[in-house]
């Protein structure tokens, strides 16, 4: 039995902070590390060579599209799309190494996360979540959503790991800020080119129920006071995403009328 390869994908831009850890938690595993940077204006690309020649500079076409590209650059059998902001644990690691080693039954695995933020690694509420991020390359694609992109995959057996994929997925406070809102700006844009319908009251009842999953259906309670921080900041993504497809809908009500009084 030959060991399968590993071909690691990341998408860039303006990471130089948070890719090393990255890179450095992949490297000793990958036979290959693809790397696709959207106009980076610090020293990401410079960074990324350091580790591997594949470093391509495109455009931004969204999530989906982006890495995308970056898979249809792979050569080998097996994918690890990491993000930027995210690292193996050493658990993890050798939990992948075991399965390239050994004969899988499997076609994908889900690497459970555990969120890094205000200097706690929190272990429950929005860390219960496991994303999909290592798979076979053959059959396998992403979906064209700008955000929140999902790997589409053909049938087969999946699995989720025991080893946790360390999530940096806010620098500060501020940074979480910003980057909440752009992801609840996005989702409503996707949402109303889709045709979806969405009110005031919707969007208030699924901030509650997104703050009730987080914070006690899924434990957000057992990380202290930043577990709720957390859970209050990814109710106020769900409300903002369901009020925006509201704004947008009224704002195209509104230019209808003021075309027909024209």
């Amino acid at each position: 039995m030959s060991k399968k390869t590993l071909s690691v994908t990341v998408i860039t831009k303006n990471e130089e902070d948070r890719l090393p850890g990255c890179l450095d938690s992949v490297m000793d595993i990958a036979d290959e590390i693809i790397v696709l940077d959207s106009g980076s204006e610090d020293r990401t690309v410079e960074i990324a060579r350091q580790y591997t020649d594949q470093v391509y500079v495109t455009d931004w076409p969204g999530y989906g599209k982006q890495k995308q590209r970056a898979l249809e650059k792979a050569k080998c059998d097996w994918v690890l799309a990491i993000d930027a902001d995210e690292a193996l644990t050493p658990e993890l690691r050798s939990e992948i190494v075991a399965m390239l080693e050994g004969d899988s039954e499997e076609i994908a695995f889900y690497l459970p996360w555990a969120v890094t933020i205000l200097g706690k690694r929190l272990d429950y509420g929005r860390s219960a979540r496991a994303p999909l991020r290592l798979f076979r390359r053959e059959g396998a694609r992403f979906s064209e959503d700008v955000v929140h992109e999902t790997v589409l995959l053909p049938p087969g057996k999946t699995a989720k790991m025991k080893g946790r994929l360390l999530h940096y997925t806010h620098r500060d406070f501020g940074h979480a800020l910003y980057k909440n809102a752009d992801y609840a700006w996005l989702g409503a844009q996707k949402r109303y080119e889709k045709g979806k319908n969405g009110g005031l009251f919707g969007a208030t009842a699924r901030g509650i129920l997104v703050f009730l999953q987080v914070y006690i259906i899924r434990g957000g309670f057992l990380d202290g006071p930043v577990g709720f921080v957390m859970a209050v900041m990814y109710s106020q993504v769900a409300f903002n995403k369901y009020a925006g497809l509201w704004a947008l809908r009224r704002q195209s009500k509104l230019d209808k009328e003021k075309g027909s009084a024209e």
